[in-house]
């Protein structure tokens, strides 16, 4: 059925195995996941799911695999959602939730199973580093966007002009939800598979993943203003050499990186 979901439950108790498998997965279009002390979950929509690719990255370890309907998925992530805090400067809920108290910035989110609810390291890291960025009459370009959360930060913080696309029609009827739930007008939610783009921007966010980031340096660097700043992540540590390496390459100077959970965030100047 196209509207259900596949669930794969794997055995993993160490937090670092789990971070590795959930960036292995997302790559193949696992969508949400769900740490457990010992195990992993992982959704897909079901007509993405390929036994094939799972099974080359997990390599013979045995998985639970059980498929559940969209509807009731939806039920299951909302109970299961939980307000999220970064540091005193982002506050992200449901809309069942009170607000959060104490937070320069509140995103009220319709929780599904979209990327980027900010519960994940990546989405935190770019959070904390969006909070060091002059946001003011900038365009911005979010690429990959999942629940539309950072690019609604970004008009929350003073961005002119925000366009954020991504592949995925659930992404999109996500984002697109959210956008209008925070009253938020500068945003533009498109569906696109790659980074080409015709204008230029003054900040690029990508947090998507490593072969989609490598695979469209040449595009994000025609989107980006000569001086302008990008920062991607969805990368974990080791990642790093081979991302520098090509944004070198593409002729972007590395400003820093930061860490979490063996995940990083990497601020360039083009």
């Amino acid at each position: 059925m196209t509207d259900s979901t596949i669930q794969i439950e794997i055995q993993a108790a160490e937090e670092a195995v789990r971070e590795t498998f959930i960036a292995q997965l997302s790559a193949i279009g696992f969508e949400a996941f769900e740490e457990l002390p010992e195990a992993l979950k992982a959704f897909i929509p079901s007509k993405d799911f390929e036994p094939s690719e799972l099974e080359l990255i997990l390599n013979g370890l045995p998985y639970i695999r059980s498929e559940i309907e969209k509807q009731n998925w939806n039920e299951v992530w909302e109970s299961n959602f939980e307000p999220v805090q970064v540091e005193d400067f982002v506050g992200i809920r449901a809309s069942f939730h009170q607000p959060i108290q104490g937070v320069e910035q509140e995103i009220v989110i319709t929780p599904k199973m979209s990327f980027g609810t900010g519960h994940h390291a990546t989405t935190y890291l770019v959070m904390q580093a969006m909070r060091q960025m002059d946001w003011k009459n900038k365009t911005v370009f979010d690429f990959g966007t999942g629940t539309g959360i950072l690019a609604i930060l970004a008009e929350k913080l003073g961005a002119e002009s925000i366009l954020a696309i991504d592949n995925d029609d659930w992404c999109i009827e996500n984002a697109t939800e959210n956008v209008a739930i925070n009253h938020c007008s500068r945003i533009q939610i498109a569906k696109g598979d790659s980074a080409e783009m015709t204008s230029r921007f003054d900040i690029i966010l990508a947090n998507i993943n490593k072969h989609i980031i490598l695979a469209n340096i040449p595009y994000l660097g025609n989107a980006l203003q000569k001086g302008g700043l990008i920062l991607l992540s969805g990368l974990l540590e080791e990642d790093e050499s081979d991302i520098l390496i090509a944004c070198q390459s593409a002729g972007w100077k590395h400003q820093y990186t930061n860490k979490r959970n063996g995940w990083i965030v990497i601020q360039l100047q083009g």
